[in-house]
C-alpha cells in the first residue's frame, strides 16, 4: 500500500519543534452560547504567547472574521508579524481535531504530508461539519502538500504521540461505534500504524465526565517525553471522575513501551469541578499546548491552578509555562489543546 509509512513519514511529538501552529477563530456561538465573546481576550492571549516563537496560521471564514480577528489580536499586544490567515471557511474552532496532521521524513525530498482523515464532528453530534471536514485539503493546496485520505473518521485529540512510534489513546472513543462501527480494534491499529507511522497502539478505556468527544486522551494523559506521561487524577473519591482516572492509571502502569521499558507517570490533579448552567465541563490541566517556547496551560480560577502548574513546569524543565485562565473557554467543552494543530519544523 501507499501509505505515508510506507515511505518513511512518521507523526512527530508535539515536544519537538514546531514551524507554526494552526488555529480555526472561533466564531460559532452555539459552541459558547451566551459567552462567544468573552473568550476572545484569553484566546488572543494565548496566540500572544505562541507567535513568540512560531508562526501562527489561522483560519478565517472571510476578510470581515480576520479584521474582527486582528483587532482582537492587536489589543492583546499579538506580534503581528508572525500571524498569517487563510481563507479557509469552518464550521467552528476545534482545529486539533479537523486540521491538517502533518507527517514528516527529513530523508526525503518531500519532507512533509499532510494526512485528512475524515471528520464527523464527534460522532455526528453538531452538524453541519462539512466545511471542517475538507480543511486539511485546502492546506495542502495552498502549501502544495502532498495529501493522503484514508477514509475512516478519526480526530487529533484522540490521540497523543510520542514521537518514537507510540500512540496513546482511548477505547471510549475510537471504538465508539459512531466513529467507525465497520472496524474492529485491530483494523483501527493498522490505520494509526500505516497513517501516522506508529508501531504500537496504547489503549486506556475512558475520558472525563462532560467530554462530548467520548474521551480524548488529550483530557486526561500526554507524553512529555518519549517514555513518561502526565496523567490526571481525581483525589476526591466522591468525584464522579475519581474511579475513571484511577482505573486509566492502574492500566498505565502495566503497560509497556516498544524497548520494554515502563512508563514513568506523573500524576496531575484535576481542578475542582466548573459547572456552569448546571453542566460539568471537561476542565483538564491535561489539555496544555506545548509550543516552542512555553507550555500552555488552561487554569480554572480553582485551589488546584498553582499545584498543577508546578507539576507541569518540572516535567517540562526545557520550556516556560504560563497558565491562561479558560474558564470562559471550557464551556466550549475544549481547550487550548483542542484549538490548535502543530506544524512540525523539518
Amino acid at each position: 500500500m501507499n501509505t505515508p509509512k510506507s515511505f518513511g513519514y512518521y507523526f512527530p511529538a508535539e515536544f519537538e519543534m514546531h514551524e507554526a501552529t494552526w488555529l480555526s477563530w472561533p466564531h460559532k456561538e452555539a459552541s459558547w452560547p451566551g459567552k462567544i465573546d468573552a473568550i476572545y481576550p484569553n484566546y488572543s492571549l494565548f496566540v500572544k504567547y505562541l507567535a513568540q516563537s512560531e508562526k501562527v496560521r489561522i483560519n478565517v471564514v472571510d476578510a470581515a472574521m480576520q479584521e474582527s480577528a486582528t483587532a482582537h489580536l492587536v489589543k492583546a499586544g499579538v506580534n503581528m508579524d508572525q500571524v498569517s490567515f487563510y481563507l479557509h471557511p469552518t464550521n467552528d474552532a476545534w482545529c486539533r481535531d479537523h486540521g491538517p496532521a502533518f507527517l514528516i521524513n527529513p530523508a526525503a525530498d518531500q519532507k512533509k504530508v499532510i494526512v485528512d482523515w475524515n471528520y464527523n464532528a464527534w460522532g455526528n453530534k453538531y452538524p453541519p461539519y462539512d466545511l471542517d471536514d475538507v480543511i486539511p485539503t485546502l492546506i495542502g493546496k495552498h502549501f502544495d502538500i502532498p495529501v493522503y485520505h484514508p477514509g475512516i473518521i478519526m480526530e487529533g485529540g484522540s490521540v497523543e504521540f510520542n514521537g518514537s512510534g507510540t500512540i496513546l489513546t482511548s477505547t471510549s472513543c475510537l471504538l465508539n461505534p459512531n466513529r467507525n462501527s465497520h472496524l474492529n480494534r485491530d483494523q483501527i491499529e493498522n490505520y494509526l500504524f500505516d497513517y501516522y507511522g506508529a508501531n504500537q497502539v496504547l489503549w486506556v478505556e475512558e475520558g472525563i465526565v462532560g467530554d462530548d468527544t467520548d474521551g480524548h486522551i488529550d483530557d486526561t494523559i500526554r507524553f512529555v517525553n518519549e517514555d513518561t506521561v502526565l496523567t490526571v487524577v481525581e483525589s476526591n473519591r466522591q468525584d464522579e471522575n475519581y474511579t475513571i482516572l484511577q482505573d486509566n492509571l492502574a492500566q498505565l502502569k502495566k503497560m509497556r513501551l516498544l524497548n520494554g521499558k515502563q512508563l514513568n507517570i506523573v500524576e496531575l490533579p484535576m481542578p475542582d469541578a466548573v459547572i456552569y448552567e448546571d453542566q460539568r465541563l471537561p476542565a483538564s490541566y491535561a489539555n496544555y499546548y506545548i509550543s516552542n517556547k512555553y507550555v500552555i496551560v488552561p487554569t480554572f480560577r480553582s485551589a488546584m491552578d498553582d499545584k498543577a502548574l508546578t507539576i507541569i513546569a518540572e516535567a517540562y524543565s526545557n520550556r516556560e509555562v504560563v497558565g491562561i485562565d479558560s474558564t470562559d473557554i471550557i464551556w466550549g467543552l475544549g481547550s487550548f489543546h483542542c484549538l490548535s494543530q502543530q506544524e512540525p519544523l523539518v
